[in-house]
């Protein structure tokens, strides 16, 4: 099992609670979508939102394929509007 560090920005800090957490992931989860899919099992609150949410993991950018080991650290970063 890998343990990863979550940050939550903005919108998604309100709805989990949290700004951050460590979180033991299931043997399955073993790349980004992955991640985000077990994300909305735990935090249910996230179903349906992360759609646009741009997944970072130690600090580049990731794509859903991308993987996820043990001691990565992953911001979830919604989408920015500005005026």
């Amino acid at each position: 099992m890998a343990t990863v560090r979550i940050f939550y920005f903005a919108g998604l800090r309100d709805l989990v609670r949290r700004a951050e957490e460590s979180l033991e992931l299931p043997g399955a989860v073993v790349n980004v979508g992955q991640l985000a899919q077990h994300l909305e099992r735990v935090h249910p609150e996230l179903a349906g939102r992360l759609h646009g949410v741009r997944l970072a993991v130690n600090e580049s950018f990731a794509d859903l394929e991308d993987g996820v080991t043990d001691g990565d650290v992953v911001a979830l970063i919604p989408p920015v509007a500005g005026g």
